[in-house]
């Protein structure tokens, strides 16, 4: 009885799909988006605010607690994302965003008041879902530009993989921005790991194996516990002025000597939701809210199409199921990240991996949550699961995704040339919302010139017009002198 209640509330048949494959899905998704426990703290907890002060730790880093809140807000968010917006969708703090946010605490104000700017932030999106602006928004997207958005998606986690793997990485200079493996060659028993795990997840999900995704990352992870207790490699960063271009990229997978840790919440409810316009400027202040919205704002809209799409949710319009749902959590997510001291918390293009693993429900993201939830007393577990082991997951999974842009029809230009721009801006400015935003204006520009205005939607123009500001804003923030 239990169970046909919890297939009627998730509508796990109704989706094709079954309790194995979510629990399967909801702990793929879970493996891949882990790393944000021990990344964010990395992020966050080494910068001192303009005042000196660390975030969580005074005068000096506080590591454990920002992890322990990224673990508690990701894990109660992305529950509720399962059980309110019944979507296979996790949150997280937003990498990119958390970045944005420590530079604005080295700049311009201290911790409590950038998170302050998280926090209202996120009070503006709320209040743009719950008028109906934003789901307007994104009703108002023509169906083969949201297929572009996808696509680009498909090919951004795509870049992820390669480059947290270490099969491609940055050069540090020259033309040539990316290379492959460590100056033109593959180095190091890392990027065997690799290989090896995306191999042997073609070679299953090919065979049709049930949990070929989870498998496949278990199996890699083993061999780089086997791997490392041999070889000793350590990790591929060592300090500022050395590497180790043979190391792992971000965990040591050893096992570890207590798999149970004591969280601390230090960082939580430190906020002054408005003393950073004082400290920084009515202007500066202002700006820096904007870019923080526009980013959130349209990262999730891309991520929820792409998820949506990859798991056949969308109707004939491109929507999703439960969209208001679905943004109003992404929404308070923001807020919550900021009020817990741990950055914006936003929707996870991770996600995927587990809709790749058979995941179309709710269920998948409780299951998700759990895990995070688990994480806080058991965080040294999550540092097993090294890159090297989780990435193979994104590969696939942005090929998946790239197989949906046989549905853009190429020969109209005012589509097509949006289409494109969205695709390829994506990875090659590590951006969702610049390239959704490139494909906006463009779309709107070229309707123009070619006498077609009309088929415009009225709300495009207001967004279009919200994106030449960001794209403007250096130059602006340069005349003004912030």
């Amino acid at each position: 009885m239990a169970e046909s209640a919890l297939d009627r509330y998730f509508e796990i048949s109704a989706r094709g799909s079954d309790l194995g494959r979510e629990i399967r899905g909801g702990l793929v998704t879970f493996l891949t988006m882990a790393y944000i426990v021990v990344l964010n703290p990395l992020i966050l907890g080494f910068t001192p605010d303009v005042n000196g002060k660390f975030l969580a730790g005074g005068d000096a880093p506080n590591l454990p607690a920002i992890a322990a809140g990224t673990a508690l807000v990701a894990g109660l968010l992305t529950i509720l994302m399962g059980a309110v917006a019944r979507f296979p969708l996790a949150l997280a703090t937003g990498l990119g965003l958390n970045a944005f946010v420590a530079s604005i605490a080295a700049r311009y104000v201290s911790w409590e008041q950038v998170m302050g700017f998280v926090v209202i932030e996120g009070l503006i999106i709320t209040v743009l879902v719950l008028t109906g602006f934003r789901v307007a928004v994104f009703k108002a997207v023509p169906t083969q530009l949201k297929t572009a958005i996808s696509v680009g998606i498909g090919l951004f986690i795509t870049l992820i993989g390669l480059v947290d793997s270490g099969f491609v990485r940055r050069t540090g200079a020259g033309p040539v921005p990316v290379t492959l493996g460590n100056g033109g060659e593959l180095v190091g028993w890392p990027v065997l790991v690799f290989i090896v795990g995306l191999l042997l997840i073609a070679f299953l999900y090919a065979r049709k194996v049930k949990g070929a995704i989870l498998i496949g990352v278990l199996v890699a992870t083993v061999l780089a516990v086997i791997i490392e207790s041999v070889a000793k490699i350590g990790p591929s960063f060592i300090s500022a002025t050395e590497s180790n271009p043979a190391g792992w990229g971000l965990n040591v997978p050893a096992l570890p000597e207590s798999i149970i840790a004591s969280p601390s919440f230090a960082s939580l409810f430190k906020v002054d939701l408005f003393g950073g316009f004082a400290a920084a400027g009515a202007v500066t202040a202002a700006l820096l809210i904007f870019t923080l919205l526009i980013t959130d704002f349209f990262d999730t809209m891309g991520t929820m199409t792409a998820i949506g799409a990859e798991a056949g949710l969308l109707d004939a319009e491109g929507n999703v199921p439960n969209a208001d749902r679905v943004l109003l959590v992404d929404s308070i997510a923001a807020i919550a990240g900021g009020a817990a001291g741990v950055s914006s918390n936003t929707s996870y293009i991770e996600s995927a991996s587990g809709v790749g693993e058979g995941a179309r429900t709710g269920l998948a993201s409780v299951v998700t949550g759990l895990a995070f939830l688990a994480t806080i007393f058991l965080s040294p577990l999550v540092a097993v699961v090294p890159y090297e082991a989780a990435t193979p997951a994104l590969i696939i999974v942005g090929f998946l995704m790239m197989t949906q842009v046989k549905d853009i029809d190429w020969s109209d230009l005012t589509i097509a040339l949006p289409a494109f721009l969205t695709i390829v801006l994506m990875p090659f400015t590590y951006s969702i919302a610049v390239g959704i935003g490139a494909g906006f204006v463009t779309h709107v520009v070229l309707k123009t010139a070619t006498g077609r205005a009309k088929e415009i939607h009225s709300l495009l123009w207001v967004v279009a017009a919200a994106f030449v500001v960001f794209f403007a804003s250096g130059p602006v923030s340069d005349l003004l002198g912030i």
